[in-house]
């Protein structure tokens, strides 16, 4: 597997969306049955009936219970999984990818996707909308084929969701909630179902029963609740096809039926991997890719790692057809704790390893001469060569680290009216040419700037999509993803405008005082020397003096 430059960017400690489409990601109260709607109390007709009190008592909701959709914000969490993550295309890297759940119980139990939460190292979670309070959570159990986790949150008292327990039907009015693009401000989107049983086969699961819907959902809002007007939950948002504005939940059945297992404790078809099937543009090879194993899983005691392909289980190749069919029947008909013989390829190391879930640890059976791909085998170089330098506007507000190459600069002030705004911003651009940087995308450079003026159009997610149009023309977009560091938060847009040639749009804005200026980082990626001043310039851009 070949690795260009534009692959290699997310080396870089920037934040993890695990996946692109990966994004409609219980009400169930476990072991309990469900509340039975509230029947109109009937009339009096005799003095001997029960008094008034006792017919109070039949029609009093459980204490937490969310019965309306205003009250669904309260029990909706949105999830940040940290650790260290290996993608196959942008290689490894420590990220921090946010997703979306919602508590099923008081105690704290929570439903999430599989793919939120497999393999990280932590969770920290926000409860209803709030970011005073980040609390502790730990995964309960997972089933990696069904893409449902469960979690518990620390403490109790929590509002929680019950499950809808009518027949769902084409036409019924839901809504997905949930925190979309890792943005911590709650969103609510309206539409119906259109499809009451749709393909649950996707590259990274392999569900029995599957809602198609059309209320809008994207990434970050995967393992959020999809529930109707009063709040009850239809199905758990997995997946989208946006381009046809097609929309997916877990449903309320396969739901349920799983996470009565993971109650238990234990994993459900799972063998501990947060993986996706792959296949090669020319369908030669394919397998299950490995982001993260889960420790002491029977993946991580067979002695699989983040980077490795799972190229076939039981002598039958995987993902020919491009999703985890095979390998999760394979797991079903077997059962997750028997003795499965794999064949592993591990690109990093460029060796083929064979071995068994359950049995024999994996051992090397073929190993390369000498590396065949220097992107791959090599680790990423700590900086640019030539090294690094220090460069600041002419207002002295902004510092960044770029190569010392890059010296040829521009430290204006940037002046200009965006529709009915006017803003004054800090401006600094660096590169080793600087007019062609200022008039292409195929030269290296970066612009960086920051104005408190900003904020008037929104955050950072308003302030990305009011420069797209600067890309539109000449790249493509290859998606959006969040990012977060010590000292700022925000999110980036990836372009592709030409082969090996691809541009990463920052906005960022402060975490200790959101509301006190914005940052837009714009960074040329031409060659391998360009990735690695990116790294340098994501661990350096700060704004350290007052703004104009």
């Amino acid at each position: 597997m070949m690795f260009n430059s534009k692959n290699r960017i997310f080396l870089l400690t920037l934040t993890l969306v695990l996946s692109l489409t990966l994004t409609g990601c219980l009400g169930l109260l476990l072991g309990e049955e469900e509340i039975p709607p509230t029947k109109p109390q009937e009339e009096e007709l005799q003095p001997t009936e029960p008094p008034a009190e006792s017919a109070e008592e039949e029609t009093t909701q459980p204490e937490g219970l969310v019965t309306n959709l205003q009250d669904v914000k309260s029990a909706v969490i949105q999830i940040e999984a940290q650790g260290t993550f290996v993608d196959p295309d942008f290689g490894e890297y420590v990220g921090a990818g946010r997703g979306t759940g919602f508590i099923i119980d008081p105690s704290g139990l929570a439903v999430t996707n599989n793919h939120v939460v497999t393999g990280a190292a932590l969770l920290k979670v926000w409860v209803g909308g709030e970011r005073e309070t980040a609390y502790n959570a730990k995964i309960i159990a997972v089933s990696e084929c069904s893409d449902l986790a469960l979690i518990d949150l620390e403490g109790d008292g929590y509002p929680y969701l019950s499950w809808y327990s009518d027949p769902v039907q084409v036409g019924l009015e839901v809504y997905a909630a949930g925190y979309p693009l890792g943005d911590p401000e709650y969103t609510l989107t309206k539409g119906i179902v259109s499809k009451e049983n749709a393909s649950g086969e996707t590259s990274w699961a392999s569900v029995s029963q599957v809602i198609e819907h059309d209320a809008t959902i994207n990434p970050g809002n995967s393992g959020g609740p999809l529930v109707t007007a009063d709040g009850q939950v239809v199905g758990v948002n997995y997946a989208t096809y946006a381009e046809a504005n097609q929309y997916f939940a877990i449903g309320r059945e396969t739901a349920q039926d799983v996470l009565a297992r993971l109650e238990s404790g234990a994993d459900f078809d799972s063998l501990g991997i947060n993986g996706s099937a792959v296949i090669s543009d020319d369908g030669t090879f394919s397998g299950i890719w490995i982001y993260s194993v889960k420790s002491g899983s029977p993946a991580g005691e067979a002695g699989l790692i983040g980077g490795d392909m799972i190229a076939s289980m039981e002598n039958l190749p995987l993902a020919a057809d491009g999703t985890m069919s095979d390998y999760c029947d394979i797991i079903r008909t077997q059962g997750a704790d028997s003795t499965l013989a794999v064949e592993v390829f591990r690109f990093p190391e460029g060796v083929e390893l064979e071995g068994q879930i359950n049995g024999s640890p994996l051992s090397v059976v073929s190993a390369p001469d000498s590396p065949t791909d220097p992107a791959v085998n090599q680790p990423p170089t700590s900086q640019p060569s030539g090294g690094t330098i220090t460069v600041s506007d002419d207002t002295g507000a902004l510092v960044i680290n770029v190569p010392a190459s890059w010296n040829e600069l521009d430290g204006r002030l940037w002046e200009a009216d965006w529709d009915d705004l006017h803003f004054v911003a800090a401006s600094l651009q660096a590169a080793p040419d600087l007019e062609a940087f200022k008039n292409s995308y195929s030269a290296s450079g970066v612009d960086f700037a920051a104005s408190r003026d900003w904020g008037a159009i929104g955050g950072y997610i308003q302030l990305l999509d009011g420069v797209e149009h600067w890309f539109t023309d000449s790249c493509i977009k290859e998606g959006r993803y969040d990012y977060e560091d010590e000292v700022y938060e925000g999110s980036y847009d990836l372009w592709e405008c030409a082969v090996d040639e691809a541009v990463v749009v920052l906005a960022a804005r402060p975490t200790h005082d959101p509301t006190a200026f914005l940052t837009l980082v714009q960074v040329q990626i031409i060659t391998d020397d360009d990735i690695d001043a990116l790294e340098s310039i994501l661990a350096s851009f700060d704004v350290v003096d007052s703004l104009p």
